[in-house]
């Protein structure tokens, strides 16, 4: 008796199965897409990519300097072990300004090969 019901229910699970497949290749289509890279979402990416990386370029080392000249000023006005700190927070505003420039300037010059 038990062995039956389990069959059943096995038989019922195949038979749904198969519905769904056959209802799901009933009513799909066949789509083909255009090219990529001159659709609309490619070309805004590229230029909002191209646009970020200027403005990085541009507003990084403004930045950078903004926060050393304030750097500065906090060192000026600590004690000496404080002033260790801020010469580190200096050194790291200089490495982060150079790592931004040169990171937007080569995802710049990659995107420029795209066009």
């Amino acid at each position: 008796m038990k062995l039956r019901s389990v069959w059943i229910k096995v038989r019922e699970k195949i038979l749904m199965t198969f519905i769904i497949a056959s209802t799901i290749l009933k009513f799909s289509t066949t789509t083909y897409a255009s090219d990529v890279q001159n659709s609309k979402l490619a070309k805004g990416t590229e230029a909002l990519i191209n646009d970020v990386t200027t403005w990085l370029m541009i507003l990084a080392p403004i930045v950078a300097a903004l926060l050393i000249v304030y750097f500065f000023i906090r060192r000026s006005a600590a004690d000496e072990m404080d002033q260790k700190k801020w010469n580190n927070r200096i050194v790291v505003a200089i490495v982060s300004a150079i790592g931004a420039v040169l990171a937007s300037a080569t995802l710049n010059l990659i995107i420029g090969y795209y066009r």
